[in-house]
């Protein structure tokens, strides 16, 4: 299947207290949930001007801001490599928008702006999205400000990779229209809550794109304002998420219904050097449960590389405990 980002980049109300009785009805219903969210959280999304040094080299995207004093995030691939960066807000007003981090591997980055009296937008609770919500996209495609689509979460947990290479994990699916120029804006519930980053559409495909999910994207914030990037440690896997068997958990005595299942181990690495084999199931490190690639990744963030570190897998119905190494990610 092929992901293509959507950009135009440097390379490139709450419901009635009665059941609605008609299909006019129903139709107000929708049109005051989409209309409230976007009179919400419209005020806090931004049009942002990336510029090379090459002649009439640049891009623009969208983003929104996190905070009250002028965080905004947006997409890695709309600012990377960028000389100069400028934000307009919806009321017309610019400012210099500076790079504060960016984190290729989730394709997210934070910039600020120096502007008083701004609108932000608070992460919604990840656990609590639905498939079948209704999901609102506010950017400026193809350099129209402020363009609204909407549609349905049309499947949670997906994975496709970055730019690096990386697989980004907790990837929301959803058929609310994208184009390029989206790229960045946010992804919102109908309380004006940010459910996700917009990111990439299938090109062959209509009505399939993909947002960030609000627990990364809010994680990945919140560490590049703290340090500008992130430390990543890195074992050397690829796996998905899978479900451990109720027999095999209760008899393992094991608190948790869900691991990492391991696709592929890369030669010369942390993980082949700790003797992990494809089909294991990764359950825990140390004493942290591995319930979910994410569980992992934010793991790998959070301790410092090159700490040596106790891997349990399940191997054949069998636990097994070994020692592995994490290494910093260049």
């Amino acid at each position: 299947m092929k992901v293509q980002l959507i950009r135009d980049s440097l390379t490139e109300s709450s419901s009635r207290s009665t059941v609605p009785t008609s299909d006019l009805d129903l139709l107000d219903a929708y049109s005051q949930a989409v209309a409230s969210t976007v009179q919400q959280a419209g005020p806090a999304v931004v049009h942002i001007q990336a510029r090379s040094e090459k002649k009439g080299g640049g891009g623009t995207g969208s983003g929104f801001l996190i905070s009250p004093d002028g965080f905004l995030m947006t997409n890695s691939h709309v600012v990377h490599g960028a000389a100069q960066l400028q934000a307009q807000t919806p009321d017309g007003r610019e400012s210099r928008a500076d790079l504060i981090g960016d984190d290729p591997d989730t394709d997210l980055a934070v910039l600020r702006i120096d502007l008083p009296d701004l609108h932000h937008l608070p992460f919604a609770e990840s656990e609590k999205i639905t498939v079948g919500q209704i999901a609102i996209a506010i950017g400026n495609p193809l350099g129209l400000d402020n363009t609204v689509t909407a549609g349905i979460v049309s499947a949670l947990g997906r994975t496709f990779p970055a730019r690096t290479g990386r697989l980004i994990d907790n990837v929301l699916q959803t058929d609310a229209a994208l184009n390029p120029g989206n790229s960045g804006g946010p992804l919102l519930d109908t309380r004006g809550q940010v459910i996700g980053v917009n990111t990439a559409i299938i090109p062959a495909a209509q009505g399939i794109s993909f947002a960030i999910g609000s627990k990364t994207a809010e994680f990945v914030a919140s560490w590049l304002i703290k340090e500008g990037r992130i430390r990543r440690g890195y074992i050397g896997v690829a796996g998905q998420d899978v479900s451990i068997h109720e027999r095999v958990a209760r008899f393992h005595q094991l608190r948790q219904r869900s691991g990492i299942l391991v696709h592929t181990v890369e030669s010369d690495s942390a993980a082949a050097e700790a003797g992990v084999e494809v089909n294991d199931i990764l359950v825990w490190l140390d004493h942290e449960e591995l319930r979910s690639v994410h569980e992992l990744h934010r793991l790998l963030v959070l301790r410092e590389p090159n700490r040596r570190s106790r891997l349990t897998v399940l191997r054949k119905h069998q636990l097994i405990h070994l020692w592995i190494t994490p290494r910093e990610r260049a």
